[in-house]
């Protein structure tokens, strides 16, 4: 998983929120994770994966994608400015 923008890295931090292939809780992903995705469960899993993405990208822009199980984008979380100017914003897309 790459951040482009026709062809062009763009300096984001990407992550990803899928269903979790089990059934239960939800997969975050990045490629930034030198182990693989980190599963989270329970009622809160797309909460909680959210959060410790925002926390991992404190200092960078970054943008976090929840997906459904039919891997249509559902939730954006994104942080464009700077460390300073930064602030996250949120769309529903569903």
């Amino acid at each position: 998983m790459e951040a482009k923008c026709n062809g062009e890295n763009t300096g984001h931090d990407v992550y990803e929120v899928r269903p979790h292939k089990g059934g239960e809780g939800v997969d975050l992903i990045s490629d930034r994770f030198r182990r693989g995705p980190i599963w989270y469960a329970g009622a809160d899993a797309v909460r909680t994966a959210v959060a410790y993405a925002k926390y991992r990208s404190f200092s960078r822009r970054a943008i976090i994608r929840v997906l459904d199980d039919s891997g249509t984008v559902i939730q954006v979380h994104a942080k464009l400015g700077s460390f300073l100017s930064g602030r996250w914003r949120y769309w529903q897309c569903n």
